[in-house]
């Protein structure tokens, strides 16, 4: 599958907010007299737990927030049946937790007055994503990310990567007198991450500057004579050369899709931020100062696309 251009990329931010946890299930259980909400007219009663009732409505609810921690293979109502028993099991939990009178404490209090402000947070937020996700906007979003990729090549390489000079020249020799690349890149590359000294397909950015110097430098079907980086000794042979193109819509269709909703929720909370009075009574983190211990990593290995 392609893979998106460094333009999309930047549009695409942190994942969603997640939904809510066991923890909220079982702390709004032991808020109140009712354990669960009071059922909708047309609700299938499931279950009861010591008088309290279990609907179909809320297995959808629990199934919503568990989401990807239920297990794959779980369908239909071998699903349901799952969901069903976590929350006879929550309900259980929270019914002693109100008889021990956990719901009295400070500590409960604050911790539902906190899990009640993320709810509505994200109620609101899933309200103005899915507001925003439109076909018109999604494929405007797609457009502009299409044009604003300028040509760029890349090229697919194998290498061959030794500690020394020495070592280098030597697979070298055995590559010119008709060895199989990948055969001798096997049996003495100390690189790990490639089979065969396979780079698979990458633009120039995406290697340490000596390596991508000297392999763009390379037509297709040519190998180098050792080339150094922090890494080691290379032998770099050019397998194919490419105008790199840009994926279809369908192929970034759902990262398109989180882009525009995280945008339209971000636009939301900036436009709150400027309209309301927040006085902090510490002075935020220096961004720059957090990233600093990250500046003195080395640059990163030679690695596939």
């Amino acid at each position: 599958m392609s893979t998106l251009s460094p333009e999309l990329n930047c549009m695409i931010s942190k994942q969603s907010l997640r939904g809510m946890a066991m923890g909220l299930a079982c702390a709004a259980a032991v808020a109140g007299p009712v354990l669960l909400a009071a059922a909708p007219a047309a609700a299938k009663v499931l279950a009861t737990v010591n008088g309290r009732e279990i609907t179909d409505e809320d297995v959808k609810i629990a199934a919503e927030d568990l989401g990807p921690s239920l297990p794959p293979q779980l369908e239909g109502k071998a699903r349901e049946s799952y969901v069903l028993d976590f929350l006879i099991d929550g309900l259980l939990v929270a019914q002693k937790a109100q008889a021990d009178k956990l719901d009295q404490t400070p500590d409960f209090a604050k911790k539902l007055a906190y899990y009640r402000e993320k709810l509505l947070m994200e109620t609101l937020l899933n309200q103005v994503a899915k507001a925003a996700i439109t076909d018109a906007a999604l494929k405007a979003t797609y457009d502009e990310a299409a044009k604003a990729q300028k040509p760029e090549t890349e090229i697919h390489a194998r290498h061959i990567l030794v500690p020394t000079d020495e070592d280098a020249k030597a697979a070298l020799k055995r590559v010119k007198a008709g060895e199989d690349f990948a055969k001798v890149a096997k049996e003495v590359s100390k690189d790990p991450g490639s089979e065969g000294g396979d780079l698979g397909w990458f633009t120039k950015d995406r290697m340490v500057p000596e390596f991508a110097d000297a392999a763009f430098k390379l037509d297709e079907g040519q190998i180098s004579e050792p080339v150094k980086s922090p890494f080691g000794w290379h032998i770099i042979k050019i397998e194919g050369k490419r105008q790199k193109t840009f994926p279809s819509f369908d192929e970034v269709k759902d990262q398109v899709s989180r882009y525009v909703a995280q945008k339209a929720q971000g636009e939301l909370v900036a436009q709150l931020r400027k309209t309301a009075k927040i006085e902090r009574t510490e002075p935020p983190a220096d961004p720059a100062k957090a990233a600093a211990p990250d500046a003195a990593k080395p640059a990163p290995a030679p690695a596939k696309k």
